[in-house]
């Protein structure tokens, strides 16, 4: 078995431990490890333009707003805009800060006929620390995956 293969199926299974209705749930780095090795696959950044803006972009990710800025309402046509950017039968991944919007992208796309979804759960940001400071537990910016600030 291939290592992307192993993160995959480590992936499936947490989220049948978890009861989650889309296909896995990853860290930042092994989601990081397949957009690289699977071609077509797709990295969906859901936060707000303003958090793209403000706290950093990650490179080639498609930025589709789950939630719109101000107000956090959300995005009426988020379904619309993922079916024009990416293929039905694409391999996923959502992101957002912590892990909690993308878990809810992650669950429309599937409903909605996206077949390979995954969840990157520590999201962009990570976990807040003991001083409430995130980007230093965990997350895609803690691991030391590209961004760039805008």
């Amino acid at each position: 078995m291939g290592k992307i293969t192993a993160i995959l199926e480590s992936a499936q299974q947490r989220a049948q431990e978890l009861g989650l209705p889309y296909q896995g749930s990853l860290s930042p780095s092994d989601a990081y490890e397949i957009l690289h090795s699977a071609p077509g696959a797709k990295l969906i950044d859901v936060r707000t333009r303003a958090e793209q803006d403000w706290v950093g972009r990650i490179p080639e990710a498609v930025e589709i707003e789950w939630m719109t800025y101000p107000g956090m309402k959300a995005n009426p046509h988020f379904l619309a805009h993922l079916e024009q950017q990416v293929d039905k039968e694409a391999l996923l991944f959502f992101i957002c800060r912590s892990g909690a919007r993308s878990n809810a992208a992650a669950i429309a796309a599937t409903q909605a006929g996206y077949t390979t979804c995954y969840n990157i759960t520590e999201g962009f940001e990570g976990d807040s620390n003991e001083a409430k400071h995130r980007n230093a537990v965990n997350g895609w910016r803690a691991a030391g995956l590209p961004w760039q600030q805008s």
